[in-house]
């Protein structure tokens, strides 16, 4: 007898998160929409978390553990295990809200064309309360050049996506130490359209432990992505590049000023804001920002790290 299978197949990569996974899952169990599968790919955790998730029973959750291998090969696994005609990953550390799925599917659905449904995020610390809210950018159909602009889907646990879809570009590039999601975006977007739910869905949480954290690896691999683009296209989109790499360069300065502060990160935001003035043709036009980014750099590298974040604290209070 055949098992029914279900709609959507959603894979979430976990390692050490035990702090994190159980909202995660609940969030998941949570959703509007019931048919799907939950595909948990223990990527050798050595905490509490296969404790945690044994907590659930619902028979929709799958586990798979392995030896530890990154979370590429592990987003992998997970989708050579799915068997939904859908597919969504989500980080162990994030949330969505309770219509996520219901409303992607129904934006596909109702727009046969697309492949990719996403939707906008905003931001939460660990404690899950908001800091900040995402980009919120609507892009529908071809959106593969404002995509290599910017990463406007923001992280890995956005998309609804037709699995035929992945399996057919052979899933994540195992190579990438990060950057990852980008680069699996912009290849679904050179091949297929994209509809966007223009509503907040994902929940993306910062902490000093994410992956996203880590400016030099984040740096060196969207400088890959970025590259190979640029040299895998039929029709020059160097014309892009310049506005990527501003791009680019803003975000990691804002991610280099982000709690906690001390000299050696408020060092790497010179560098980092250096290059996002040197590529932004517009800079002139962004110089409020540009003199806000460098006074808090300044602030953070000759101030001790309580009296900065103190500081800042009452500055940013103030605004």
């Amino acid at each position: 007898m055949n098992q029914i299978k279900p709609k959507i197949s959603i894979v979430i990569p976990v390692y050490n998160s035990e702090k994190t996974i159980k909202d995660t899952i609940k969030s998941v169990l949570k959703q509007t929409w019931n048919d799907f599968e939950l595909i948990i790919i223990n990527d050798g955790s050595n905490d509490s978390t296969l404790e945690v998730i044994s907590q659930f029973k619902d028979p929709r959750i799958k586990v798979f553990s392995f030896e530890n291998a990154g979370g590429n090969v592990s987003r992998n696994r997970g989708l050579n295990r799915a068997t939904g005609e859908f597919v969504s990953f989500l980080d162990a550390d994030d949330i969505w809200t309770s219509d996520k799925l219901e409303s992607q599917f129904h934006a596909l659905q109702a727009n046969p064309e697309a492949i990719v449904a996403y939707s906008w995020t905003d931001y939460i610390d660990e404690q899950g309360k908001l800091l900040f809210p995402g980009t919120h950018i609507t892009a529908n159909g071809n959106v593969y050049e404002q995509l290599v602009v910017s990463n406007f889907l923001e992280n890995g646990s956005n998309p609804l996506i037709r699995r035929e879809a992945l399996v057919q570009l052979d899933g994540f590039d195992e190579e990438l130490t990060a950057a990852q999601d980008w680069d699996m975006w912009l290849r679904l977007a050179k091949k297929f359209d994209f509809i966007a739910v223009a509503r907040v869905q994902i929940l993306y949480r910062v902490s000093a432990n994410s992956l996203s954290t880590n400016l030099a690896r984040q740096e060196k691999a969207s400088l890959e992505v970025l590259g190979k683009v640029c040299l895998t296209n039929t029709h020059n989109l160097n014309y892009l590049k310049n506005k990527s790499l501003a791009n680019l360069y803003k975000y990691l300065t804002c991610k280099a000023l982000q709690q906690p502060f001390n000299r050696k990160k408020g060092l790497a935001a010179a560098r980092l804001l250096w290059k996002y003035i040197f590529y932004d043709s517009s800079r002139f036009n962004h110089i409020n920002l540009i003199l806000r980014l460098s006074l808090k750099i300044v602030l953070i590298v000759i101030l001790p790290c309580t009296l900065s974040t103190a500081l800042l604290a009452r500055m940013k209070s103030n605004n």
